[in-house]
């Protein structure tokens, strides 16, 4: 039985528990309180994730560890860098390889799908961070100090996640209400369900020829936000949305009272203008396939706090 160390007891991390348990590994969920779902093989452990020797004494054993971590959104900059540390630290001493869940933020804005080769030019704080992040990663992990990983998604479908999809659109869609959103509704964006990205997770930490690059987990064709909401509402049986459309403006007005607002700022570019995700060459080499659009829409809706009201 392998031992699979994971931080971050969120939707990612507790979907990626989820799969390795269920396959009859044990797993060790680490979070700051301790949470996370109950099941045999599942041991919910409250650690620091900055803490290094903490880190390294639980991984010891284990054949991978797994950063699925989710500092809160406006401290980015302040707690990701320790908490970075503290994994690639603990891999390198233990030799679990490290696979990281990332996103697209460091790519910044681009013409055209973004590839595992897309330059990446950040133009905000935050993809700075997750750029740096992996370059550390990824220059221990040719040094040899270390073997390391990363997986990245785009906005996430699933419930659990924080996100456009869960938090404005399919909500409302799916009870007929409006759908606000500060996005140019018919711009093509892609969306990748948490559960796929929990699958990409494990296959690229049980394949070495994975090692030592970045994936793209495997997400359907894009849709607009419009799209989405159209999709959304039928499969609940609701009336079409109507869709309302915040200008860019909106969120600088909204970011002095609200700070998650604020957050959105930098990165408002994705959702004014195309943002996809090419997700081809994880699907050629290491078999991961994505979930249907309407099962993942029907999934997060199956969870969603709003759609049992």
């Amino acid at each position: 039985m392998a031992t699979h160390v994971i931080v971050g007891a969120g939707p990612v991390g507790t979907a990626t528990a989820r799969l390795l348990a269920d396959r009859g590994d044990r797993v060790l969920l680490v979070s700051r309180r301790g949470r996370g779902p109950a099941h045999p093989a599942i041991e919910r452990i409250a650690a620091d994730a900055t803490d290094a020797d903490r880190l390294t004494a639980l991984t010891g054993s284990a054949t991978a560890l797994y950063n699925c971590a989710n500092p809160a959104y406006h401290r980015w900059p302040t707690d990701w860098p320790p908490i970075a540390s503290a994994l690639t630290t603990a891999a390198a001493r233990t030799g679990a390889v490290l696979v990281t869940a990332g996103n697209l933020y460091g790519y910044g804005p681009v013409d055209g799908p973004m590839t595992e080769r897309t330059p990446e030019r950040p133009n905000s704080t935050k993809g700075a961070v997750r750029v740096r992040m992996w370059a550390e990663a990824s220059a221990a992990h040719r040094a040899g100090r270390l073997r390391a990983t990363e997986v990245r998604a785009s906005d996430f479908l699933g419930a659990g996640a924080h996100s456009v999809a869960n938090n404005l659109v399919l909500p409302r869609a799916a009870t007929g209400r409006p759908v606000v959103v500060p996005a140019d509704p018919d711009a093509p964006h892609s969306w990748t369900y948490v559960g796929d990205l929990a699958r990409t997770l494990v296959a690229v930490a049980d394949d070495e020829r994975a090692w030592g690059r970045i994936w793209h987990a495997p997400s359907p064709p894009p849709v607009s936000v419009r799209r989405l909401a159209e999709i959304t509402a039928s499969r609940a049986g609701a009336r079409p949305p109507r869709i309302i459309r915040l200008p860019r403006a909106a969120l600088t007005l909204g970011g002095l009272v609200n700070r998650e607002v604020r957050e959105l700022r930098e990165i408002a570019y994705q959702f004014y203008r195309p943002f996809v995700l090419d997700s081809t060459e994880t699907t050629a080499a290491l078999g991961v396939t994505c979930t249907p659009l309407d099962e993942a829409i029907d999934a997060t809706l199956d969870l969603l706090p709003a759609r049992a009201g």
